[in-house]
């Protein structure tokens, strides 16, 4: 029955001395921390490259979807002398002639700036990062081990194309109390915590 009256007795222990909701590491305030950074709202980008370019890039798995949507074509070509040096099975082409086709062009359009419309090699924004949950969060002094999980959502149509499984994805990230509270720690400290650029980088999909 006594239970009710430590409710205005634990505000008024933080009210005192002037805490703030980062004072305590709570799974909402690490979602939000981790949600609202910069490094988390960079979004997913996928660089677009036409003219000629060498056989492994014009058979690894980006470009071989954006051949079955019927975007892109491409025809044997020879390798310019100052190109990268390229591998290929012997009677293969070392290079391909690629060039957007019409429908390409239209899932395209909208995504590659007008300057930049000459240009054969584009940089194409497809995806942003989505916080699922925080999962667990294990604290040690002042420094903590925040365990999420987040996944990537198409923003267009050739991010759609890209992306098609919505996989859900694994992190740690560390974090540290400072005198204003509980930061989410962006590049690795001396400590053995993991800065969120690393953690957004080093990710595990689910078994």
């Amino acid at each position: 029955m006594r239970i009710p009256w430590l409710v205005p007795i634990v505000v008024l222990l933080c009210v005192v001395p002037g805490c703030s909701p980062r004072d305590f590491l709570t799974r909402r305030l690490a979602s939000d921390l981790i949600a609202g950074s910069d490094v988390f709202k960079n979004p997913q980008h996928f660089w677009l490259r036409t003219g000629i370019i060498p056989s492994k890039d014009y058979s690894s798995p980006e470009y071989l979807v954006l051949q079955r949507r019927g975007w892109i074509t491409g025809v044997a070509a020879p390798c310019p002398p100052s190109g990268p040096a390229t591998t290929h099975q012997q009677g293969a082409p070392g290079c391909w002639d690629v060039s957007l086709t019409p429908l390409g062009v239209e899932a395209f359009r909208d995504l590659i700036p007008k300057n930049l419309v000459p240009m054969q090699y584009f940089n194409v924004p497809i995806a942003n990062r989505e916080l699922i949950a925080v999962t667990g969060i294990s604290k040690a002094g002042n420094f903590a081990d925040v365990e999420f999980q987040w996944k990537w959502v198409p923003t267009n149509e050739v991010g759609t194309a890209l992306n098609p499984g919505g996989v859900v994805y694994n992190s740690i990230v560390g974090f540290r109390e400072y005198d204003d509270g509980w930061r989410v720690m962006r590049t690795v400290s001396a400590k053995n915590n993991q800065g969120l650029e690393e953690a957004l980088v080093n990710t595990d999909p689910p078994q």
